[in-house]
Formats: C-alpha cells, structure tokens, sequence
C-alpha cells in the first residue's frame, strides 16, 4: 500500500479516536470497575474488529450505499447508548459504598457490552464504513479488502492504546477518592446518555 494513504488515514483516524465519546465514556467506565478493565476495553476492540471484517467483506458498500441501512444502525446504536447510559445512573444510585467500581459484573458481561458500545457506535461506523474506502487503491498490489483490513487493524490498534490509556488513568488518579470515582462514574453514564439521546434526536429531525 502507498504509505501515504496509511499515513493519511491514520491521521484522521486517531484524532477521531482522541475526541472524547461514547467510547471514551465507556472506558473511564472499565477503569472505574476493578476486573472488569481488561474485559471491557477487549469488547470494545472486538466489536470494532468485527466492523473491520464486515466492511472488508463488502458489507460497508452496502450500507454505504442504503442510507437507510446506516439510519436504522444509527438509531440501535443511539437507543444501545441510552440503555448502558441509563443502566449505569441507576447503579450509582445506591449507597456510597456500592457507587465505587461496579466489580459485580462479570468478565463476559463487561466485554459483551464493551462490544455492544463500539459495535453500534455511529461513530466508528462512520469511520469503517465511510473513511476506510477512501484510502484504498485498485491499483495498488494488495487486493482492496486486504487494504481495508490493515486500515481497519490500524484503527483497532489505535483504539486499543488510547482506551487502555483512558481506562489506567482513570483507576489511579481516582483509586484514592473514592467520592470522585462516583462523581466521574456518573459523569460517563450522563455523557453515554446525552449521546444517545442527541443521536435519536438527530435521527428523528431528518426524518421530518
């Protein structure tokens, strides 16, 4: 592949997954809940791994081209970050000592939902589903779909040293304030919400 084009890509791609998001929120979420980190930024990176095949496979021109397919997989994604945002308020709701890191969920719950935030995020589907294509070549020497999956490997890559990097920080500038690891628990479940909801809200004003 052109270097250029991967340079270019990645560019866009981790200044993407720098802004703060339902991912962001998600991982600060991870990092507030003990066990639970490594399970939960792994979902995060599955979910997004397999947008990666999906578009390689051809399934990405085809949303691509039914905007009505990337408005149904908008509005899951919106109405999915409304329940973990939701679900994650009334967690918080109970007595100090419970509002700390959630350790009650299990590791295949902690990753399927890991899986679920990025799976269903518009936000890296837009960028899978939209941006990989644009980078690729059918002139280069590798096929277009071992293009899109190394752009695609890149992006989980890039993913996966952010939100780890998100998630630690979170643990250790917290671990000792307990009253801040609520606060920022709450923050995270709020910000997951609003997200959602503007999602919907956009959604539904086009529609109209």
């Amino acid at each position: 592949m052109d270097p250029a084009l991967i340079m270019g890509f990645w560019d866009v791609a981790a200044l993407l997954v720098c802004t703060p998001g339902a991912d962001w929120a998600y991982a600060v979420t991870a990092g507030l809940g003990g066990r639970a980190l490594l399970p939960s930024i792994g979902g995060i990176l599955f979910g997004y791994a397999l947008v990666v095949v999906a578009v390689a496979v051809g399934l990405g021109a085809l949303v691509a081209a039914n905007p009505v397919l990337l408005d149904v997989l908008t509005v899951a994604g919106a109405l999915y970050l409304l329940w973990v945002g939701i679900s994650g308020l009334v967690r918080s709701a109970g007595p100090l000592a419970a509002q700390a890191a959630d350790g009650s969920a299990s590791p295949l719950s902690s990753f399927l939902r890991g899986a679920g935030v990025s799976g269903f995020n518009p936000k890296g589907l837009l960028v899978l589903v939209a941006l990989v294509p644009q980078f690729t070549s059918v002139h280069g020497s590798w096929a277009p779909a071992a293009q899109m999956l190394l752009l695609g490997g890149l992006f989980v890559a890039t993913c996966a040293v952010v939100y780890l990097t998100v998630a630690v920080l979170a643990r250790r500038l917290l671990a000792a304030r307990p009253r801040g690891t609520v606060i920022l628990a709450r923050v995270s479940a709020v910000a997951m919400t609003l997200i959602g909801l503007s999602l919907l809200v956009e959604r539904v004003a086009q529609a109209f």
